[in-house]
């Protein structure tokens, strides 16, 4: 009894052994060493290929994909919260759209995959997975180059967990970069190929290429560099021909494998004021990097390319030329074309897109499609204009940036106005970077508490904050919103309307020399309502974010050198600062132009101005972008929390005083004051009343809603399929 016992436990010992070692460690032994390769995919000239495995063969496959991410509200992307039930029915709206592909960044939690598995098996027309391999940003911004041990061998490592994750033959942990769980559901019929790799950082390739001179070639089974290879490259190729390998011998399969790559390290070569303006430091060309024969899938040239930023061709002293078939200025489609004349292998433009947010970042000058201020209609039509420019600039195929939008995002313009560990728990406006989607998290568990429409049955007695005879001020917010419903009588759109706003203790002024009004309590911003053209935010100049963390940048002097008094009667206009060239590259990097001149390049806008128009997503007149509506004497608005210098509105925090702190601190408030009073009534201080301020932490509420966007796409998709 005693030895069977024994025998037993080695037996069970053994199995979890060889379980971990096999799952975990990804340690085997194949036993299929004569079995012959396959793919069900290959390119051919500038084009790709897909066996879908219905007797008819190689086929011609045009790419049509969006990008998805993985965030949802209430959460981080590395909380890896979405469920399968909701992949399920993203995957089904995604195709109804006309796509065929999408494409995810990393190894997501085992959630993906098994949705993946359930939704195509059996499925005649299979959504197919473009999977990416992810770099972390630490690694690419530190003191390493690409053949570090952090860098080179975790990619190789991440690229042999990948191929096993997408067999179904995997056990993972929550670790840097990826998700975990058990990988049971092999997706590999379904998976077209990797992009390998991110938005390479321009000094990370120059490191590596200055670092790493002699290892500028590499000769491979599946890949081999050229002569005109650089380091870095190289180091691209050994990744490409190690997954390839793995694959190969393990699984006996092979897939499409691209680098991922971008305008910053494109591959060509500008005149010296426009390198020096953009910086541009840094080329990888995998043109240098060539399959040989035993790699049957083949190659694509994969790139992330907007019109917006950097637009080298904009400022190319002959941008005349770069017109498309209109006949038009069109830099993007210019630029598209370089690409695809350059490559022999076929280009699939994995990122492009737009946002619908209400702040922007950068400015098309050529084609207007610009990263923000657009609404979802602008959003659609800017999409299909490009796509229209990838196709006929010869690409392969293209993916739409991005599924759905996302909360916990970060951009470079508005980060430093906000709490960016609490990003998830509130949809911030005026941040470009959390609007790219196609798919809106709008607040409400059904609908939102409030719609700028004109629909007065929404608001109640209770949400008054004032209540007079001739004028009444009501109030709610939400995730995203603060709402406005202000009544004056006999109040017609030729009337100029008064709503100031007190939120931080610590500054403000009772009278606005600009308007000439005066206040009861010590206003940090003043909303003027003055007809449908000329309406606005302004906000007292010692609490102007812009001018605290960006006067350098935009009028070359020192914020801090001569702040603003604490109860400043002057209001000014709300801008932010754009990344966009105000002078001609060619003149700002001049000898003879100094730091000043240079730094007057950063171009701003009036975010603060108001848009008129229907917010009602059911209305047949939407306008995503509406700030404020009309309805007699009545006036709706909705102000974005961060136009107010809410930095967390979840738990109700908004910027402390600037200059006491030399940047953006944070205090916490419980209430706000708001008053309200008509130009040519007000014989006395407008009166200011309270309103609670409470947050809701983490308890967030939101519900999906398919953008105008998305139908405008459907037409376009679906009809060419």
């Amino acid at each position: 009894m005693k030895k069977f016992i024994i025998i037993c436990v080695s037996i069970l010992l053994l199995y979890f052994i060889g379980d971990y070692l096999y799952y975990n460690k990804g340690i085997y032994i194949s036993f299929s060493t004569d079995k012959t390769v396959t793919s069900f995919t290959k390119t051919e000239g500038k084009k790709i290929y897909v066996d879908h495995g219905i007797g008819k063969g190689f086929e011609e496959f045009q790419i049509k994909g969006v990008d998805m991410g993985v965030g949802i509200p209430g959460y981080f992307a590395t909380d890896y919260a979405i469920d399968k039930a909701t992949y399920l029915r993203w995957f089904q709206l995604i195709q109804e759209m006309g796509a065929n592909t999408v494409r995810v960044y990393t190894i997501l939690d085992d959630t993906f995959y098994d949705a993946v598995s359930e939704y195509n098996t059996g499925n005649e027309n299979p959504l197919y997975i473009i999977h990416g391999l992810w770099v972390n940003d630490y690694v690419q911004n530190s003191r390493v180059d690409a053949y570090d041990e952090s860098f080179l061998d975790q990619m190789i490592e991440d690229s042999r967990l990948l191929v096993d994750v997408i067999h179904g033959n995997r056990k993972l942990e929550l670790g840097r970069g990826h998700g975990s769980g058990s990988y049971t559901k092999d997706i590999s019929p379904w998976v077209i190929g990797y992009i390998l790799g991110v938005e390479w950082e321009d000094i990370t390739v120059a490191y590596t290429n200055r670092m790493q001179k002699d290892k500028n070639i590499y000769i491979g089974k599946y890949f081999s560099t050229t002569v005109d290879a650089s380091p870095f490259e190289a180091m691209l190729a050994q990744v490409g021909d190690k997954i390839i390998a793995y694959e190969s011998d393990r699984y006996k399969q092979q897939r499409m494998v691209a680098f991922s790559n971008w305008a910053t390290t494109d591959p060509f070569d500008y005149p010296d004021y426009i390198s020096n303006y953009f910086y541009k430091i840094a080329k990888v060309d995998v043109e240098h990097i060539q399959p040989t024969r035993n790699f049957l899938s083949g190659t694509f040239a994969s790139y992330h390319i907007y019109p917006y930023y950097p637009d080298y061709l904009n400022y190319m002293l002959d941008k005349e030329k770069y017109v498309d078939k209109a006949g038009k200025i069109n830099t993007y489609y210019a630029y598209l074309k370089m690409i695809n004349d350059h490559h022999t292998m076929p280009v699939v433009i994995s990122e492009f897109g737009f946002p619908t947010s209400r702040g922007m970042a950068q400015k098309d000058f050529n084609t207007g499609r610009s990263q923000g201020r657009l609404s979802e209609q602008q959003q659609g039509q800017a999409i299909i204009d490009s796509y229209n420019d990838i196709m006929a600039a010869g690409s392969a195929g293209a993916v739409i940036f991005t599924w759905q939008d996302e909360w916990f995002k970060r951009t470079w313009n508005t980060m430093h106005a906000v709490d960016l560990t609490k990003t998830p728990y509130w949809s911030d406006y005026q941040t470009n970077e959390q609007y790219f989607g196609l798919l809106s998290f709008d607040p409400g568990k059904e609908k939102s508490i409030s719609y700028v429409d004109g629909d007065l049955s929404e608001w109640k007695d209770t949400d008054k904050v004032i209540d007079t005879p001739t004028s009444s001020l009501s109030m709610k917010y939400d995730e995203k919103f603060i709402y406005f419903l202000a009544w004056n009588k006999g109040f017609t759109e030729d009337d100029t309307l008064y709503i100031p706003i007190d939120t931080t203790p610590k500054t403000g002024s009772n009278y606005s020399q600009n308007e000439d009004v005066k206040f009861e309590r010590d206003a940090d911003f003043l909303m003027v309502i003055n007809g449908k053209e000329n309406s606005r935010v302004l906000v007292q100049e010692r609490y102007e974010v812009l001018r605290a963390m960006f006067r350098h940048e935009v009028e070359g002097k020192d914020a801090y050198y001569d702040p603003p008094d604490k109860k400043t009667p002057i209001f000014k206009n709300i801008n932010l600062i754009l990344q966009t060239a105000l002078l001609d590259p060619k003149e700002a990097t001049q000898p003879k132009n100094n730091a000043q001149t240079k730094a007057l390049n950063m171009e701003i806008y009036e975010t603060g101005r108001l848009t008129y128009g229907n917010a009602n997503p059911e209305s047949p007149d939407f306008n995503s972008l509406a700030d404020f509506h009309f309805s007699g004497e009545y006036i709706e608005l909705k102000i974005p929390w961060q136009l107010f210098n809410f930095s967390n509105p979840s738990e109700m925090m908004i910027h402390d005083d600037y200059y006491e702190h030399y940047g953006v601190e944070n205090i916490r408030i419980d209430r706000l004051y708001a008053g309200i009073g008509k130009k040519g009534e007000i014989n006395q201080r407008i009166a200011m009343k309270p309103y609670a301020l409470d947050g809701w932490g983490r308890k967030v509420t939101y519900h999906e809603r398919l953008k105008q966007s998305y139908y405008e796409i459907q037409k376009v998709w679906v009809k060419n399929e």
